[in-house]
């Protein structure tokens, strides 16, 4: 029956909405009727006259080929998906691998079709922690982080049933080849780096052969130490080297101030010893030449040289001596003179100050006081000699 007209049929009355009278629109009911015979004579199914075809599970016709159309779309609209720029997706039809879809807008058959989304660029993360022997036979405990990126979708989808957790176990495996070949010093201290180096060379061989798919990026040792039952035995052995290295720098520090003073003081005695060498032969040959000089006028006057050599050494001898013994041609008596009793008397009679004899003065006194010795020598004998007469 039609919603605007209480007895059926295509008549339009007042109750029409739209106030079109017998222009309103046409009956739904009276149009899909049309529809379903329409589809029914395509599909070879005539109708009687006063009924709809049927379908063999008593639907009509029509009504399933509407639901299978709108199926068929729907099911045609599932098909469409978006790869992002990051990602890769690997496609299995039927079970088996297909494609692998770059970035874009893209379309398989739902049903059909499994599309596997891998990120080819996220950096991931996956730790570990072991206790191991090192090369020395001492237990250390390690923690490792290994970075990496999904290199190959493919591989990674279909190669290996669990990728990351083939991941874990190469790492280990690769990390106790290392430690295992390495002194408990170097692992504890400043081998970490080397030990990375070394575990991600080995890893990433591990997982080509395995053919994961994995490209590992970095691989850090994030902290390495002893076991807590000997942790504090260890830290003592390292103050002790930490000590240890403190006294050496120490002792360095020391040695860079001694040595180069040492050196110094050497070279300057070897600069001495040099000076003190030409001033030595210098002498000596002034000496040597003195004396050929010497010589030569020996050779020419004898007496009086011989007399200016005596009186030039008995002056060397008085100039270092504050006492003179005298020996007086015919006297009996060996005159002592205390020269330096007489210039401390001398000293204390002076009113002007202090006076201060030097070895001239004292040389001047010494001839005055023996040229007083001789006259009165020489005095006395020329008094005996006339006494004899």
């Amino acid at each position: 029956m039609a919603w605007n007209e209480p007895g059926g049929g295509n008549n339009k009355g007042p109750n029409d909405p739209w106030g079109n009278g017998d222009q309103g629109p046409p009956d739904l009911d009276e149009a899909l009727k049309k529809l379903q015979e329409k589809l029914g004579g395509l599909f070879g199914g005539g109708g009687s006259s006063g009924g709809s075809s049927k379908g063999s599970a008593g639907f009509p016709i029509g009504v399933v080929v509407v639901v299978a159309v709108v199926g068929l779309l729907v099911w045609g609209l599932m098909g469409f998906y978006q790869i992002d720029q990051q990602e890769r997706a690997v496609v299995l039809r039927f079970g088996k691998y297909y494609d692998t879809v770059q970035p874009g807008l893209q379309w398989n058959p739902p049903g059909i079709d499994v599309v596997t989304k891998v990120n080819t660029t996220k950096v991931r993360a996956a730790t570990l922690s072991e206790s191991m022997l090192t090369q020395d036979e001492n237990i250390v405990e390690v923690k490792l982080s290994v970075q990496y990126v999904i290199d190959d979708p493919t591989s990674f989808v279909l190669k290996v049933r669990d990728p990351e957790r083939s991941l874990q176990h190469a790492a280990q495996s690769a990390l106790r080849h290392v430690v295992g070949g390495t002194s408990m010093d170097l692992v504890l201290t400043e081998g970490r780096a080397q030990i990375g180096i070394d575990v991600k060379q080995r890893l990433q061989e591990y997982l080509n052969i395995y053919e994961t798919g994995i490209l590992v990026s970095a691989v850090n040792v994030d902290d390495s130490r002893p076991p807590s039952q000997v942790e504090a035995a260890f830290n003592d052995v390292i103050k002790a080297r930490e000590d240890e290295e403190r006294v050496k720098n120490e002792a360095q520090a020391y040695a860079n101030a001694v040595v180069p003073e040492a050196r110094g003081q050497a070279q300057r005695q070897v600069e001495e010893a040099s000076a003190y060498r030409e001033q030595v032969i210098a002498n000596a040959e002034g000496e040597a030449e003195r004396f050929i000089q010497l010589l030569t006028e020996y050779e020419k006057a004898p007496e009086v040289t011989r007399e200016r050599l005596y009186l030039d050494a008995v002056q060397g001898v008085y100039a270092n001596t504050s006492k003179v013994m005298v020996d007086v041609e015919g006297g009996n008596n060996m005159m002592y003179l205390p020269l330096d009793k007489l210039a401390e008397q001398s000293k204390v009679r002076s009113t002007s100050g202090s006076t201060t004899f030097d070895s001239a003065t004292l040389r001047e006194l010494t001839n005055q006081v023996t040229e007083q010795l001789r006259r009165d020598a020489a005095a006395s004998g020329s008094s005996s000699r006339r006494g004899g007469r």
